[in-house]
């Protein structure tokens, strides 16, 4: 098996020279835009799920989440703040048909800050709770899991009202983030443990059990885009460095200079789920879903083989993506040779997890490449032509590399990179490899 005899392929030799390409890089917004289209503020994508939840998407709980412009406005601004001597007191303040939020400072005091309605925002709540007041329903999120089977024996670290996402309803419609949101009965209640404190301007802050983190990129969403900074959010959406674990009674220092404003790519972690926020803006600028299908479709065209088999390898359709088919390629993570699957160097004593790569003999891990399906994760419409190492999920190089550099947090201290179609933590030096296809001997 010399490997210079053999003819290889990298996907990005291939000429896409598909003119309808073009017109697929458009979003299907854009395709057919009726004049009275609702404005779409953005999207929320949950980073682990490749393009559905396991056991299918369902009313509110789903992997993402559009924000569109409400018929009617259901924001809300703070207005009075109300001294309550005891906890009842503050109860018969906290008024059912007004939203409030309460911080008990002690047994003895509770400050209840009334919201007023603003007839300029939409609000929108995320949680883990199923209440009527939560408008995207959150779920923790296990690597590599795929059925939802797997996800509920583990006690949730996800608040029930974990956070809300303040829209401006006037362009450029603007997007703001806050810790916690309002339950049932309108209330954000921070008890005695919860950080809280009062501001140099006499109002309230705290910051919620587990904590809301965002990070925002820098140079937005796009083949350009480094790491940002994870910082934390308070209940007022004020910014805050990290505390030294998720839960900490101590906040972190206030970081004067940044914002609670969403931008295109920013992340929103929940301890147990991280959200990616795409404005539609950005969306418009992404690869579709059909443009990724028609990649795959090219992929498929040029007859990659085996080079042990000379079987034709194929990429199964996005709609088979967690069975393996008989046609599908897999990879030796070590090197990026593709191959079909085959019972080739396959040694017993090492648990028949690490194999050896009849190409070039480097030993490692080998398994089935899956195509990224989820579009938003994308950060350009490049050809698919690395994958993520341990999982094998295959996409453009500059979005491998770009999520590679980013750390999610994990647990309640800890930070790793992941991919984002599956939210396993990525492994080897890159936590990505470049596939090598051979291509067709005739």
């Amino acid at each position: 098996n010399n490997e210079k005899s053999v003819p290889q392929l990298l996907i990005r030799d291939l000429k896409f020279e598909n003119k309808s390409l073009a017109k697929l890089m458009f979003s299907p917004d854009q395709e057919n835009h009726p004049s009275k289209a609702p404005v779409k503020y953005g999207e929320l994508i949950v980073l682990g799920y490749n393009g559905s939840l396991p056991n299918g998407d369902r009313g509110r709980r789903k992997s993402r989440f559009a924000l569109f412009k409400r018929p009617k406005a259901n924001g809300v601004k703070p207005s009075t703040v109300h001294i309550a001597c005891t906890p009842q007191a503050a109860k018969a303040i906290s008024n059912k048909d007004q939203h409030s939020i309460s911080y008990t400072l002690s047994r003895a005091q509770t400050v209840v800050v009334e919201y007023t309605h603003d007839s300029n925002t939409d609000m929108f709540q995320i949680g883990r709770s199923t209440e009527s007041p939560i408008d995207f329903v959150v779920t923790d999120t296990v690597p590599g899991s795929q059925s939802n089977s797997d996800t509920q024996s583990v006690q949730s670290t996800i608040s029930r009202f974990a956070c809300r996402i303040i829209c401006e309803r006037s362009p450029p419609f603007t997007a703001r983030i806050y810790a916690a949101g309002f339950d049932s009965s309108k209330n954000i209640f921070l008890g005695e443990k919860a950080a809280k404190w009062k501001t140099s301007d006499g109002q309230m802050d705290g910051l919620t059990t587990n904590g809301v983190l965002v990070m925002h990129p820098r140079n937005g969403f796009t083949e350009d885009s480094k790491p940002g900074v994870w910082r934390e959010i308070s209940v007022c959406g004020n910014v805050f460095s990290l505390r030294e674990t998720r839960s900490a009674q101590q906040r972190g220092k206030m970081v004067e200079n940044e914002t609670n404003q969403l931008q295109d790519g920013s992340l929103i972690d929940l301890c147990g789920a991280t959200l990616l926020w795409r404005t539609a803006e950005g969306l418009s600028r992404t690869p579709t879903v059909k443009h990724l299908e028609a990649l795959r479709q090219e992929i498929n065209a040029a007859r990659p083989q085996c080079p042990v088999g000379f079987n034709t390898l194929a990429f199964p359709s996005m709609k088979r993506k967690d069975v393996v088919d008989e046609k599908q390629p897999w990879v030796y993570l070590n090197c990026g040779h593709v191959h079909g699957y085959h019972n080739w160097g396959n040694k017993e004593e090492r648990d028949g997890k690490d194999r050896e790569c009849p190409m070039c003999r480097s030993v490692g891990p080998y398994v089935p490449l899956w195509l990224g399906c989820e579009a938003g994760f994308y950060v350009d419409a490049g050809p698919p032509t690395h994958a993520f190492s341990p999982c094998g999920h295959v996409c453009s190089e500059k979005t491998t590399a770009y999520w590679s550099q980013i750390p999610l947090p994990h647990g309640t201290h800890t930070f790793h990179a992941a991919c984002p179609f599956c939210a396993h933590q990525l492994a080897g030096e890159q936590g990505y490899i470049r596939l090598i296809f051979q291509g067709p001997l005739d």
